[in-house]
């Protein structure tokens, strides 16, 4: 802190004499514009108008001199200043400009929306006013490419051409110029550590492979989020909201959310602002109670094994439990046969008893701006970035993120032409825990697994020798085994998922424990003021990750692990033929240090045709690839029903795990009571779990047909995945109307997935071992380790052999309809191609709709200071694939609608919400709650 204020003290402490412009900025309605941009021509010095178009210049600079003043949506204009004491009214005309808008992330550099060489999109100041959603952030979703995954309320994922999850390793989210993925997970958690919407400045969208100029992740696509700056947008912003959330499962909630925004340039030479937002609900509850793997199947089945219960994965094979009561003189062994042999799972929780079902989160930042010269010549930044919150992840197992904490602190000095920044991010886990995990150890806090299956099997022998029906026998034995069972809601309950969840051990516990980090630095140079006959530049990264879960995720018991990652890239950029055709060339080279190095070229071609140049066709060319995530290599994660296994050499070699083998032949075959499970096992000496599913179909019948099914494991280590992407697209005013198109096909090798695997504690995995060929024979013994549960199930990070295709396209259309009615529509299609046939243990998880339509019909100025604006989306069925559960999720209507009133005097918006109106729930994630209702009422105030 005495650091800071050293600074300031020092920024304060030099100024000169400055002269002081004041004026307003209306439309041709004398309507006022506010957030219009006001710059002196031929420097850098600037200002914005406030609430009620207003505007406060200083400058240097003495008469005469001239302002530009421009707003997106109207035309620039350019004033003649002459006298100190000049009266500015600026009325500026109103303009379609969608197109004409400035962006940077395409190229790295400012250029106009007509001449970016990929597909981008953008959200302004005004987009925000204007979104109907109850956030900006879900407002993403009414662009054209987005794709939103819900997890959670306060967890959200955004997508674009296909391949969506919500753990999105392979879109980037960058807030002011820092990555925003967890340091642990590799993905971005929604606007958890984001920005507020009263600090938005813009953001811009690169849906599509974006790997040549920022590095392997940013593989299907990459979010630019940058904020507002002190000293352009100076003064007390704040804006508070309140509504309610519906949904059959979780009735009607209260919803608050506000945010403050202190913002100051105490002279041209230092400037500072700081942020808070705080976000509180109740989540959708996930009430989906379908059976995992068998459909149309409910908690009446004796394996049942629901989406949303917890505790119910432990499931055996109740003949084998009967076997080894006989062996102990438990029970008669003429009684084993009057079990059936298949497996019984226990009774589960239901996610709602097991958490609060609180959605919320709260963001603090505040940065400090100095300018040694008092202009944007050189700048220099401090920020730093708070957040926290609670919501559910969905992975392989549900989790729930409970005051799960990020922080990130950035230094960076920029220029004209340059930037150079390091920051870091860490994150804590807080009191996260694994609902799995907490079902699975409520159960056992009560009754463990042994004498739960134990008393089943007892009980079930008991009633079948008593006359009951099977049906009514394993009834009978699960009430015998529940005896005991915590209720939720009772006082036991209570204390043992207290116990629980704050115990880090898998086998007792379920809590989740992380304080990773990254430290990541890069720098861009561009030397259009020293090379003339094109735009050149070039730049570079460094990253290096921190892993630190102590072991609970990670094989990383005994320490962090670390690891890093380089890249650097150059990009060169040309106009011929009279500025009409623009040609841009990159390439990247990016070095991760279990893989090697691989190049990512892009080129692309802009032609600007029409006498004003407003026809724009383009065409592009790019490489891509992903280095395989820190879970991909890291991790040693037991999700209760399998093990998930990264494939980094080193890691196969720490996981260890030491587990009990049952039955007496199987203890001989393993040459003890216990055998050591190690990642090296899972790689070179396991079964594809469904050639063992196909097995136990016809194990008891027939197990030689059954044995022919199997399939020996043979998986290599993680590597890279690449893409080669082509795009092609059309810009331009077509009468009146924006017209945006593209197409794209995108081909994908050594595509990333999970694989699940089945190892056996004994014995050597072999395609279609034979069940005669004795005891002593390797393959036999695993025929036996399989049918008497001594194996380990695994979930293995490799790549598919086989070549994927992506391809799609898009039309987006808008047009001022009837006065100030604005009408935009645009249309999505997304198709894959994958032979499963091929690789049928693999899973690609495109999850994404085919055909995806939005809508949207709005007006600012209705009457004065009022407006509304409507937005519907559709899309079509399509199937969800993922680790933690498979499904159909069906087509959607959504629509949201806002109304709004400006009152200038109190610098206020008033703003009334509603999303999903009159919409039946409906689902993006399987697993995850409903989306319901959400209406709002908000109130915005802006200097």
């Amino acid at each position: 802190m005495k650091v800071y204020l050293l600074i300031m003290l020092f920024f304060c402490g030099i100024s000169f004499a400055q002269n002081t412009i004041t004026g307003s900025v209306t439309d041709s309605n004398k309507q006022s514009i506010p957030g219009a941009n006001v710059n002196v021509v031929g420097s850098s010095t600037g200002a914005s108008t406030d609430f009620d178009g207003t505007f406060k210049l200083s400058t240097s600079a003495k008469p005469p001199f001239a302002i530009k003043v421009s707003a997106v949506g109207f035309e620039t204009k350019t004033i003649n200043v002459t006298s100190l004491n000049q009266n500015l009214d600026v009325v500026l005309k109103s303009e379609e400009t969608k197109l004409d808008e400035i962006v940077v992330s395409a190229s790295r550099t400012p250029e106009r929306v007509l001449e970016s060489p990929v597909t981008i999109e953008r959200m302004g100041i005004q987009d925000i006013k204007k979104t109907a959603s109850p956030t900006f952030y879900d407002g993403l979703e009414n662009l054209k490419e987005v794709q939103m995954n819900t997890s959670s309320m306060s967890f959200k994922s955004i997508n674009t051409r296909g391949f969506a999850t919500v753990a999105n390793t392979r879109f980037m989210q960058l807030v002011d110029g820092m990555d925003n993925s967890s340091p642990l997970l590799n993905f971005v958690l929604g606007n958890l550590i984001g920005v507020s919407e009263i600090d938005v400045q813009s953001v811009e969208l690169l849906p599509g492979a974006s790997s040549a100029l920022y590095g392997a992740n940013a593989f299907n696509g990459i979010l630019f989020m940058n904020s507002k700056s002190p000293f352009i947008y100076q003064g007390v912003s704040a804006y508070f909201k309140y509504g309610v959330t519906s949904q059959e499962a979780a009735g009607t909630n209260n919803y608050y959310d506000l945010g403050v925004r202190f913002s100051h340039a105490f002279n041209k030479y230092f400037a500072a602002k700081a942020n808070f937002t705080y976000m509180q609900a109740t989540d959708w509850y996930a009430t989906n109670y379908n059976d995992k793997t068998i459909s149309g199947i409910d908690r009446t089945n004796i394996n049942y094994d629901g989406i949303n219960v917890y505790g119910d994965e432990v499931s055996t094979n109740i003949k084998g439990v009967g076997q080894s009561l006989a062996a102990l003189g438990l029970i008669p062994a003429a009684a084993v046969n009057l079990l059936p042999n298949t497996n019984v799972s226990r009774t589960g929780y239901n996610e709602t008893d097991l958490t609060n079902n609180r959605a919320g989160n709260t963001k603090i930042d505040f940065s400090l701006h100095g300018r040694p010269f008092g202009d944007e010549r050189l700048e220099i930044i401090w920020q730093s970035k708070f957040g926290t919150g609670n919501a559910v992840y969905q992975g392989a197992n549900r989790y729930y993120l409970n005051d799960f904490f990020m922080q990130q602190h950035k230094i960076e000095v920029k220029g004209k032409n340059f930037f150079v920044r390091g920051y870091t991010t860490t994150e804590d886990g807080g009191h996260s825990y694994d609902m799995v995990f907490t079902g699975i150890n409520v159960n056992r806090k009560w009754k463990d697994d042994r004498t739960w299956f134990g008393q089943y099997a007892g009980a079930y022998v008991q009633s079948t020798l008593a006359g009951m029906t099977p049906e009514n026998a394993h009834a009978a034995a699960r009430a015998t085994a529940d005896t005991g069972r915590f209720l939720p809601g009772t006082m036991a309950f209570k204390n043992a998922f207290a116990q629980v969840i704050a115990d880090e051990s898998v086998l007792t516990g379920s809590k989740l424990v992380d304080n990773s980090k990254i430290y990541h630095s890069d720098a861009n140079y561009n030397f259009k003021d020293l090379i003339k006959f094109a735009e050149i530049q070039v730049g570079g990264s460094f990253r290096l990750y921190e892993l630190n879960s102590h072991g609970r995720i990670y094989t990383d018991a005994n320490g962090p692990i670390n690891y890093n990652e380089y890249g650097a890239y150059t990009q060169l950029a040309k106009k011929f033929m009279d500025e009409r055709l623009k040609f841009t060339g990159s390439i990247r080279y990016d070095k991760s240090k279990n893989f090697d190095g691989n190049f990512s070229p892009r080129l692309s071609l802009v032609y600007s045709a029409g006498e004003r140049k407003n026809h724009n066709f383009r065409g592009s060319f790019q490489t891509g690839f992903r280095n395989p995530s820190t879970q991909d290599q890291y991790i040693g994660f037991n999700v209760g029903n399998a093990v998930l296994l990264g494939s980094a050499p080193d890691n196969l070699v720490r996981y260890r795990e030491i587990l009990p083998v049952s039955t007496a032949a199987g203890q001989a075959f393993a040459g003890g009571t216990t055998v050591v499970m190690d990642g090296l096992k899972a790689y070179g000496n396991s079964y594809t779990a469904s050639s063992v599913n196909a097995f136990s179909a016809l194990a008891a019948s027939n197990p030689a047909a059954g044995a022919a099914l199997l399939k020996k494991t043979n998986v290599n280590y993680v590597k890279p995945e690449e893409v080669k992407a082509f795009e092609i697209g059309y810009r331009s005013f077509v009468k009146d109307i924006s017209v945006d198109l593209n197409a794209y096909y995108n081909v994908y090798n050594n595509f990333i997935g999970n694989l699940n695997v089945v190892a056996p504690y004994y014995g050597t995995a072999q395609d279609a071992p034979n069940p005669a060929a004795g005891p002593a024979n390797p393959g036999a013994q695993t025929l036996h380790a399989l049918q008497n549960g001594n194996y380990r199930a695994f979930q293995l990070y490799t790549n598919t052999d086989v070549e994927i295709k992506s391809f799609g396209f898009g039309a987006g259309l808008s047009k001022k309809i009837i006065a100030d009615f604005e009408l935009g529509v645009n249309y999505n299609y997304a198709q894959f191609d994958f032979d499963k046939a091929k690789d049928p243990s693999f899973e690609a998880g495109f999850n994404t709709p085919k055909h995806r339509v939005k809508v949207s019909l709005g007006n600012e100025k209705l009457f004065q200071n009022f407006g509304f604006n409507i937005s519907g989306r559709w899309n079509s069925e399509y199937t969800w694939e993922s680790s933690f559960a498979d499904g159909i999720i069906e087509s959607a209507t959504v629509i949201d609608a806002q109304i709004n009133y400006g009152i200038p005097k109190l610098k206020s918006v008033f703003k009334l919400g509603a999303s999903n109106i009159g919409g039946k729930e409906y689902t993006q994630v399987i697993g995850a709650g409903l989306i319901g209702q959400q209406y709002f009422a908000s109130w915005t105030i802006n200097p």
